[in-house]
């Protein structure tokens, strides 16, 4: 699988794991900017602002040379941001603020969110009384990141099937894919296929994807916790306008489609070959399983492609979008996350190498139970739960 982004080059030829299937990127992903841009698929369509001679700010790695634009200080404000943000960062430098230091600001819900950058320094805040929550700094000679949490991060993205006028977090879960971190480099997006038979927190059993109807997203998060043995942090759920919305807001998913796929349920043809696909395209390619050889296991192996897809054109706009997408994906979504969180585990995910992020589907064999058609979980899909403990699927 090839993911396409016009400004993006070819991709080289990627190492085979034959534990845990290898994604191909293009040469520039390295992640999503946010986990709400990873359920909804959506991404900052503005081009990666500049700073410092026009060098866009990127997660150190060990060794990286400190930046002489960002060592240089003034007393000057950084532009975009608020006093009190200012105050904040200038803090961090030791009471002066780098030079060329740039602030993109957003909401995170209610919640106000920044990201400042400075050379090849950046700066993560939350307000409304601003403080500094995690980034990177070279030219204060760290050599790591700061992003919360360490170790193996995950998040579950949820897509509601909730119609005109049915509550967004009280339908059945049309999408279930967790995103993983390893905090070294490596990730994965694991997809659930949503008629997994399964205990569920709120008592009994049932297809997975019913959780939500029972209990709610909450519910919906401890089931695929439960089932999947993963310590998932929490949730972020859309629904298909919002998805629709959010997509088009940003200007479209570009992305190479492996196949031609008739997309029966929507009337549309998804056809081979690098595209930009519309909101509705992108939700018929999501949602399409009647006409795949795989059916539901194809599909949700299509939302993890729709998800990665968005990763490159979110990789390829910088951290400096982070607060654009948060505010886009926040007048549709729904989430159990705190700005913190989120924004820390969405600049965390630049980090990430392209070779050391996979994807990988939860299958297994087909039954019934109360007269429904099911899968049942089997020893492959544990194997696959147990390979992304560690956060990495490549």
């Amino acid at each position: 699988m090839t993911f396409y982004h016009p400004r993006s080059p070819s991709d080289a030829a990627q190492r085979q794991a034959p534990s845990k299937p290898p994604i191909r990127f293009a040469t520039a992903v390295a992640a999503a900017a946010t986990v709400g841009l990873l359920s909804s698929a959506c991404s900052s369509a503005e081009p990666t602002p500049t700073v410092s001679g026009g060098t866009s700010a990127q997660p150190p790695t060990s060794g990286t040379a400190t930046s002489a634009a960002s060592s240089a200080t003034s007393s000057a404000g950084v532009t975009g941001a608020p006093a009190a943000l200012t105050t904040v960062v200038a803090k961090r430098y030791g009471g002066t603020v780098p030079a060329q230091a740039r602030a993109t600001t957003g909401t995170w819900f209610d919640t106000p969110v920044a990201v400042v950058t400075a050379g090849d320094d950046v700066t993560l805040a939350v307000g409304p009384t601003w403080k500094v929550v995690g980034g990177w700094w070279p030219s204060l000679g760290k050599k790591e990141p700061e992003l919360g949490k360490a170790g193996p991060r995950f998040v579950l993205a949820i897509g509601s099937d909730a119609r005109k006028g049915q509550p967004l977090e009280r339908t059945r879960a049309d999408v279930l894919q967790v995103i993983g971190t390893d905090g070294e480099g490596g990730g994965g997006v694991m997809g659930m296929a949503r008629d997994l038979w399964v205990p569920l927190s709120t008592g009994g059993k049932g297809k997975i994807n019913s959780a939500m109807v029972f209990g709610g997203p909450k519910a919906q998060l401890a089931t695929v916790k439960t089932v999947t043995g993963l310590p998932i942090e929490g949730y972020v759920v859309v629904g298909f306008s919002g998805f629709r919305q959010v997509v088009n807001e940003q200007g479209g998913i570009p992305i190479v489609v492996p196949q031609t796929v008739d997309a029966s349920h929507a009337g549309i043809v998804i056809k081979k070959g690098p595209q930009t696909l519309s909101g509705k395209e992108a939700l018929a390619y999501a949602r399409e399983r009647k006409t795949l050889p795989d059916g539901d296991f194809g599909r949700s192996r299509h939302q993890g492609e729709i998800i990665l897809a968005a990763a490159v054109k979110a990789k390829l706009a910088g951290p400096q979008a982070i607060p654009a997408a948060f505010t886009s994906f926040s007048k549709v979504g729904k989430t159990n996350l705190s700005a913190e969180q989120m924004l820390t585990y969405a600049a965390g995910l630049y980090r990430l190498s392209p070779l050391q992020v996979g994807r990988g589907v939860a299958k297994g064999g087909f039954g019934t139970a109360s007269g429904q058609s099911i899968v049942v979980l089997g020893a492959e899909a544990k194997k696959l739960f147990a390979s992304f403990r560690d956060g990495n699927l490549s």
